[in-house]
């Protein structure tokens, strides 16, 4: 997949040790590592978003909460984009550093579903990159009144409007 780029979305230690557990967080981990495996044998560029939160907050910038998680960490030389919103792109070089690398292919992975997942994926159709939701690789929390599978599938659904929808195991560089 020349001029293609694995995305992986707030896969911050934080988001691994709220209160409620990240729905199937141990398998969305190794979903996303062999996605990484498969890019960087594939000379792909693996693009790490962050988000930045308050002070005191999960995901508060230079701690450890902020980190990418360790079973997904980057390597020396990876791009890391720093966000304070759902999109990856509003306020961040993301798409500048998509332009500098001839990126026009995203494949995204990462947290959480129904905000920032959602976000980056119609926010990158829209500015018009060709998107590729790994639908077995992103993940939320359970809420009051909807399970993490059911925002899961429901986001599958609705996103194929703005993605191709591809199991992980399916997606090649």
């Amino acid at each position: 997949m020349s001029g293609s780029a694995l995305i992986i979305i707030d896969v911050q230690v934080g988001m691994f040790e709220e209160a409620e557990a990240v729905y199937q967080g141990d398998m969305l981990l190794r979903r996303i590592a062999a996605l990484i495996t498969k890019a960087r044998s594939s000379m792909v560029p693996v693009i790490y978003v962050q988000h930045n939160e308050e002070p005191g907050g999960a995901l508060e910038p230079n701690t450890r909460g902020w980190e990418i998680h360790p079973a997904v960490a980057p390597m020396a030389g990876d791009i890391r984009i720093q966000k304070n919103t759902p999109d990856s792109f509003y306020n961040t070089s993301f798409h500048e550093e998509l332009e500098k690398g001839g990126i026009r292919k995203l494949v995204l992975t990462g947290m959480q579903t129904e905000l920032c997942v959602d976000t980056t994926c119609r926010r990158a159709f829209t500015m018009g990159y060709d998107v590729v939701l790994a639908k077995d690789s992103h993940s939320t929390f359970n809420k009051k009144n909807l399970s993490a599978q059911q925002i899961i599938e429901h986001h599958n659904d609705l996103l194929r409007w703005f993605a191709e929808t591809q199991e992980s195991e399916r997606i090649t560089f």
